[in-house]
């Protein structure tokens, strides 16, 4: 038996916590019909001024699952849903759902060409879209999208109070489009589908090994993969992240600047569907003011964010006026969190809130977490959900465990991994492999492992560098940097050396903080080359710094390494 078998983090679960995951025995579409009609009058989610009952949620979304019936769709199609975080993503989620149908969220943020690609690989038969997006995209690909034979389209003010949408609409704050037909395809208003009176439909006949999602993951290493992921995934995730964070049916709010069309976002929002939990909706995670004014308002017990939309928040003023007394944690994800980043967040909501986890598209998303209540390691993205085996492999090979503190690639197995890639046998076979006679998930993450069974990303395999034969953590570089007083974001890519093709040179990519742009940029240079010779090893020094106004992030917030290399 090795390390990895004793699962030593089992000792640091809460006494209320089992190792081991009962096995589910509902669908999701079970769990979101409880969820509809646990208490009607309870509200789903608040948006920019306006509350939706449970019970309004009920009714409009069985109309949609009724309207998508009509359509002559069939249990089983996929439907699309290309829309920012507004009322009608919910509306159309647990319709489609109720009526037995895939869901594939699509990034509003997809060029014409990326959202065809999309929509072809899945054959998806429904599009839900923005007005705006139709107009700029979607009719550019009007004869590139065969399979799409029902397009809905709907306005971000759709749901706004009068006085917001007429506000919005004169002083042209809210992007819209022109909605003309396509040929061949029906095309209607996302208010019209609801309208009528459509009758109820039957329960699907849905099973747990009957897919849910199919989410595709970001593309930064080739063409797009969409996981397949199924009821029976999505509900052990579910099942697992409801016993670690003590939820109970109708026990509170939550808030996160997460989008639903990223699957920490989607999950957050289903399982707070399937929970009859409050939602705070927000658009536009950037906007800090608009965030701290739901958070002001609303209360929510649980936030989900990515550490650098936590460090937006700690910035803002009116974050620290905010009473946090009923906050229970703060979920960080999908980055690394500096241990500055996270004491300067705790000293507003206070010590010990912060929660980090690891996850992964794959993985329906969750792997491992900090306990909520128990040892919390800063710097960790803690241990092992109940039913969840991980191990560390050579990255090399793939073949061999590593011992005890050494770093390897993180293999996973569990209720919750995926199905394999939609359409992508190949890519299915090189990510869930064969490893002592079982299927492993494959992350290509590496991560140590410390004797309490706590794990610690180290990198992306794609980010490691290799200098003058000497592997660099590109994470372990930027903690470093992270602890300097004029170091806002940071990013470590690697560069060809000319001098040596087997070698690569360390470039440090650096946003400052407001104070030190201020000043001297050499001198702030040499102060930093200094701290990382203090604090890392000769070969992990950084050769190259460059000042940029500001980082690149992605649509959730992570650092982009992709646009900056």
């Amino acid at each position: 038996m090795t390390v990895y078998d004793e699962k030593p983090w089992g000792k640091f679960y809460e006494s209320r916590l089992s190792v081991e995951l009962k096995a589910v025995e509902e669908t999701y579409v079970d769990l979101l019909e409880k969820g509809l009609k646990f208490q009607p009058e309870t509200a789903a989610f608040h948006f920019l001024g306006i509350t939706f009952t449970y019970k309004e949620l009920d009714r409009l979304s069985m109309r949609f699952a009724s309207y998508l019936r009509k359509q002559g769709c069939n249990p089983g199609d996929v439907v699309g849903i290309n829309l920012p975080n507004l009322p009608q993503y919910l509306i159309a989620l647990a319709g489609a759902f109720r009526a037995g149908y895939v869901v594939s969220g699509v990034s509003p943020l997809l060029t014409p060409k990326e959202m065809a690609y999309q929509l072809n690989d899945l054959g998806a038969k429904v599009l839900v879209t923005l007005d705006a997006i139709y107009e700029n995209r979607v009719q550019k690909i009007r004869d590139d999208i065969p399979t799409v034979t029902c397009i809905i389209t709907t306005n971000i003010a759709d749901y706004l109070p009068p006085a917001k949408r007429i506000l919005g609409k004169l002083l042209k704050k809210i992007p819209s489009g022109k909605v003309e037909p396509i040929k061949g395809k029906d095309v209607i208003s996302f208010k019209d589908c609801l309208s009528g009176t459509l009758p109820d439909i039957p329960r699907p006949s849905v099973k747990l090994d009957d897919t849910c999602l199919i989410q595709y993951t970001g593309g930064t290493t080739g063409t797009p993969k969409g996981a397949v992921l199924t009821h029976r995934n999505m509900v052990s995730n579910f099942a697992q992240g409801r016993q670690w964070l003590d939820l109970s049916m109708g026990g509170g709010t939550v808030c996160s600047g997460f989008p639903f069309f990223h699957l920490a976002g989607l999950y957050f929002g289903m399982i707070s569907m399937a929970m009859a939990f409050t939602q705070c909706l927000i658009p536009d995670p950037r906007n800090t003011k608009n965030m701290c004014k739901e958070i002001s308002s609303h209360h929510p017990n649980l936030m989900l964010q990515v550490p650098s939309l936590y460090q937006m928040l700690t910035e803002d003023p009116a974050f620290s006026k905010i009473d946090f007394s009923t906050l229970n944690a703060c979920i960080s994800g999908a980055s690394p969190f500096s241990k500055e980043a996270i004491n300067a967040l705790e000293a507003i909501v206070g010590k010990g809130k912060v929660v980090e986890l690891y996850g992964m598209t794959e993985a329906s998303p969750i792997i491992t977490m900090n306990p909520l209540r128990g040892t919390k390691k800063i710097g960790s993205v803690g241990v092992p959900l109940q039913g969840t085996e991980v191990k560390l492999v050579d990255v090399e090979t793939g073949k061999k465990e590593v011992a005890l503190g050494e770093v390897g690639e993180i293999i996973v197995r569990g209720p919750q991994v995926m199905k394999g890639y939609h359409n992508k046998p190949e890519e299915t076979d090189n990510t869930l492999r064969e490893f002592q006679n079982s299927k492993w998930l494959y992350t290509g993450d590496v991560a140590r492992m410390d004797e309490d069974g706590y794990f610690y990303i180290a990198d992306r395999t794609k980010d490691m560098l290799i200098v003058g034969g000497f592997k660099v953590f590109s994470r372990e570089v930027e903690d470093v940097l992270s602890e300097h007083r004029a170091v806002e974001l940071c990013a470590i890519v690697g560069l060809n050396n000319p001098e040596r093709p087997d070698s690569q040179i360390v470039k440090a990519v650096i946003q400052l903080t407001r104070d030190a742009k201020g000043k001297d940029q050499e001198e702030i240079k040499k102060d930093i080359l200094e701290h990382c010779k203090e604090n890392l090893a000769p070969y992990k020094v950084p050769k190259i710094i460059e000042f940029i106004d500001a980082i690149p992030l992605t649509a959730v917030g992570k650092v982009d390494k992709k646009a900056l290399r």
